[in-house]
């Protein structure tokens, strides 16, 4: 036992030797460190994407994450980080990314499980409304006009005090049709779920004015749909322009009508190549998330499956549905992270932000100053109210007003906030207290917030890592965009002379210019051969074989490549009329006009992949260049280390 205690002992002491050390430089760039955890810590945050298998590979990863930092050096040195543009998307970037940081997780939390229960109803309801500003703190007679009209409306009905008190500026009293979550401002939402079915709310405030709700019905929301389609593109989508859309997908609809296979003809004739392949399959969906209203009409509709739906238009071309499978609403923590997103850009957030600025109010020690705003109260005149008032002049500017953090927001800074935002204040009288203790409590926690964001990259490690990456990637993509991709693409006899010398590389596969005759019927094919024996047309083939309202055969024009999934594996291609195949669940004959050996594409034809190609050619060019600019230094010992603890 003793030796294999030593042993276990052994190992351990070199896992634990092994781990690296927050200070261990990997590898330096001109002697700018890069440090071993953050090589560990984007290794392990792009393992699961990474599909090339080589990548995986720790040396191999090290020369690619190299190469990213020689790249980022370079961007720096040709000062592409001080661009306007690129200051300004940074800024955006910046500004989003702090958003997703920045949240008081407990109150998120109930507000996320909130809007989520809500996502699976629907309401049906009608409401009055009637408009007010949102400034104006004396409402008692609005609301109490409301209360009358509540009570009209349970004796009355609400259909008659509509067409009474409607008037399109001031009183709105509409029918808002079934809406869920997210569909109208959160205290309006609040208030409509609240209210059960038949009641009317009471009044209620909103930013356009006060409400009454009336909740008309409430029913389970539509849930989850998985569909197959047949789609048939608009004529200027198609390149076998000849091919009238509803036309052909009335043709496909006929040898569904007639037993034929939905998957069999959606590889055979759907335009969505993305789906065609799969048997028309799509990934599933609720609604509202397509970009078509009458595709998702339409496949919620289908009650039964295996139900297809007849033809139909949208924007993209004509459809015919089938049903997969329905289900309800998807389970809470599959959606959880979809829906914290649209809390956060709802007006609801403001209730986050509240929240979010009391919880940093204590953490960072801030204390409100009465003496400061008995003072502000005493200089705000009736000036203020008409956009008059001015900042006195005797005003101490620098005297502390605010502290937040090692932040001082000075007397001036206050009374300047005040200056600038009279014009919203205009012909709204109130007392000066209810004036500035309003716009001071405003004012305190957008400044908390403000200063959490300013600080929260050196605050929050995982901000500040999400910040490098996007900060560094943006800086990459002006780079490429400078020394590769436009360079490939505007260097057109560089481009001329790559191709030349690669030319073997570009080359199309044996084609064939001819039409497919396709059916499920073996015998409509023999006499569609007949027929083109006797060298009928394929017009007056499909007029023979299609007669009395049956879509026994359809025909496809078109120049092929080998390996068109439309053509069979195994397709001779001799000019002609080929033999029957047996391809797709259906029967084809093709009528083989001319067939085009395998030949060099010219440059137009490839042109797509030869630029490709020929930027990856400059950027390795170009790395190499980099490496003699810059000296890197790998540390091995670290190296072994890093190794050591992916590894294991």
């Amino acid at each position: 036992m003793k030796p294999l205690i030593t042993a276990i002992f052994f190992c351990l002491s070199l896992a634990v030797f092994a781990q690296i050390d927050k200070n261990d430089v990997l590898f330096t760039v001109d002697n700018e460190s890069v440090m071993a955890s953050e090589f560990v810590r984007v290794y392990n945050k792009n393992l699961d994407l990474v599909k090339d298998e080589s990548q995986k590979d720790v040396d191999a990863y090290l020369e690619l994450f190299i190469n990213y930092q020689l790249k980022v050096k370079e961007a720096k040195r040709l000062e592409l980080d001080k661009d306007a543009k690129y200051i300004r998307e940074f800024s955006g970037y910046k500004s989003q990314l702090t958003k997703n940081f920045m949240s008081d997780s407990e109150v998120t939390e109930t507000l996320v499980k909130e809007a989520y229960d809500r996502s699976t109803m629907d309401i049906n309801a009608s409401h009055v409304l009637i408009r007010i500003d949102e400034n104006v703190t004396d409402t008692t007679q609005v609301y109490n006009r409301l209360l009358q009209l509540r009570d009209r409306i349970l004796k009355e009905g609400y259909a008659p005090v509509q067409k009474e008190v409607h008037n399109g500026k001031t009183v709105f009293a509409e029918d808002l049709g079934y809406f869920s979550a997210f569909k109208m401002v959160y205290a309006f939402e609040t208030a409509a779920f609240n209210t059960k079915v038949g009641e009317i709310s009471m009044p209620f405030r909103t930013r356009f004015g006060y409400h009454i709700v009336n909740v008309i019905d409430k029913r389970p929301s539509l849930g989850e749909v998985t569909v197959a389609h047949i789609m048939v593109a608009n004529k200027d989508k198609q390149k076998d322009t000849l091919v009238n859309p509803e036309t052909r997908i009335k043709e496909i609809y006929k040898k569904l009508q007639q037993g034929e296979k939905f998957e069999s003809l959606a590889k055979q004739f759907s335009d969505d190549k993305s789906s065609s392949g799969k048997g028309g399959l799509l990934t599933p969906f609720t609604g509202g998330q397509l970009g078509s209203q009458e595709f998702e009409d339409m496949a919620f509709s289908l009650n039964k499956k295996e139900e297809v739906s007849e033809p139909f238009e949208t924007d993209f071309g004509w459809h015919i549905v089938k049903l997969i499978g329905k289900k309800g609403i998807q389970p809470y923590d599959e959606v959880k992270a979809v829906f914290e997103n649209k809390v956060k850009r709802d007006s609801r957030s403001k209730l986050i932000n509240s929240a979010l600025a009391k919880q940093l109010d204590e953490k960072y020690k801030v204390k409100d100053n009465k003496e400061a705003l008995s003072y502000f109260e005493s200089i705000i005149t009736d000036s203020y109210f008409n956009q008059a008032w001015i900042v006195p002049v005797d005003l101490e500017q620098n005297k502390a007003f605010i502290t937040i953090g090692t932040k001082t927001i000075t007397y001036g800074d206050f009374a300047q906030h005040l200056f600038k935002i009279q014009r919203s204040h205009a012909n709204k009288k109130v007392s000066p207290n209810v004036l500035v203790s309003g716009v001071y409590r405003t004012y305190k926690e957008d400044q908390i917030i403000q200063y959490n964001k300013d600080n929260l990259e050196f605050e929050n490690e995982d901000f500040a890592h999400v910040l490098k990456e996007y900060r560094d990637g943006l800086l990459l993509f002006d780079l490429m965009e400078k020394q590769v991709w436009n360079a490939a693409s505007k260097d057109s006899v560089g481009l001329k002379v790559f191709y030349e010398n690669h030319k073997s590389n570009y080359i199309w596969e044996d084609r064939l210019d001819g039409v497919i005759l396709s059916s499920a019927n073996e015998k409509m094919v023999k006499k569609a051969i007949k027929l083109l024996d006797n060298g009928k047309t394929i017009e007056a083939i499909e007029a023979k074989l299609n007669k009395d309202d049956a879509q026994n055969i359809i025909s496809t024009n078109d120049v092929f490549e080998y390996g068109n999934q439309a053509l069979p594996k195994d397709f001779e291609f001799e000019k002609g009329i080929s033999k029957i195949y047996n391809h797709n669940d259906a029967y084809h004959v093709v009528m083989v006009n001319s067939v085009m050996p395998k030949t060099a594409k010219t440059l137009d034809e490839a042109r797509g992949k030869v630029v490709s190609d020929y930027q990856n050619q400059i950027e390795s060019d170009w790395i190499k260049s980099l490496n003699e600019r810059y000296a890197v230094k790998v540390n091995k010992e670290v190296l072994k280390k890093v190794k050591s603890q992916i590894l294991n």
